[in-house]
């Protein structure tokens, strides 16, 4: 992919973006103070918010070592965010240097990061998109110069569904989960994260206000409302659960004393 495929538009830093917000809670550099200015205010409301974050790059590392030790060779990460170690591409060629991983977002200055910070191995390759999820056409379009889409893929959006909407005259986040897992071949697995009010109703409605307020939709949903975006797939054990709890390693079994995380987690393969 050349530099031109991925060109921003002029970059709006006046408004937050989650993933740059998110980058901030985990410490990172690539944000700027509009960023910072939500994120803590998010956290003054919602302490959960770092266990979260962590909790969420801790589930997409076991959930990729899972998949890829099975055989899955291609991975597909929508909503990448700002690099951080150990990312996606980083797991998938540990277990296996051919793996092939495509990053798509909408935020230009994440494409700009993963384009100078994330080097895969030779034997495999690492690919960006510059797309919105929204788009699938086009985010399948560009994901295809890299990865064949007629042999499994892994497919995660983690921690992204809770900015889209369901109204299928909206954003309709369960039509357009149904278009992308349509489009994969049999034997692909769908990996996916979700901010749920149901383990932490007052903070995480908090934080949703405070989103809202900084013009970023945000759309926490119940326990079987986030089941629904399986249906038709056959999920992995131990199915839909609070996100420490998928398939713990000990520091994830350690994290739980550190309190309630109102995320949950699942991952299913495609019949």
């Amino acid at each position: 992919m050349t530099d031109s495929d991925i060109a921003p538009p002029a970059v709006d830093t006046g408004r937050p973006h989650p993933a740059r917000v998110y980058d901030w809670w985990l410490g990172g550099k690539d944000n700027y103070p509009v960023d910072e200015e939500l994120a803590r205010r998010i956290l003054a409301s919602d302490p959960t918010v770092l266990r979260g974050a962590r909790a969420n790059r801790r589930f997409m590392q076991r959930a990729v070592r899972t998949i890829a030790r099975e055989g899955t060779r291609q991975f597909l990460d929508i909503g990448t965010g700002i690099p951080t170690e150990p990312n996606l591409h980083q797991v998938a060629q540990g277990v296996a240097a051919e793996s092939r991983v495509v990053y798509a977002d909408n935020d230009p200055i994440v494409l700009r990061h993963a384009e100078a910070l994330l080097r895969g191995t030779a034997e495999g390759s690492t690919a960006y998109v510059h797309a919105d999820v929204r788009d699938v056409d086009t985010l399948l379009g560009r994901a295809a110069e890299s990865l064949d889409l007629d042999r499994p893929v892994a497919l995660s959006l983690v921690a992204l569904t809770h900015y889209l909407d369901d109204d299928p005259d909206g954003d309709d986040v369960y039509g357009l989960l149904r278009r992308y897992t349509a489009a994969l071949a049999p034997g692909s697995h769908l990996i996916l994260s979700q901010v749920t009010a149901d383990l932490s109703p007052g903070a995480v409605g908090q934080a949703a206000e405070h989103f809202r307020r900084g013009g970023t939709p945000f759309h926490p949903r119940s326990l079987v409302a986030f089941s629904r975006f399986f249906d038709g797939l056959e999920l992995l054990g131990p199915g839909v659960i609070p996100v420490h709890g998928w398939r713990p390693d000990p520091e994830d079994v350690a994290a739980q004393a550190e309190g309630i995380v109102p995320v949950y987690a699942g991952v299913a393969r495609k019949p």
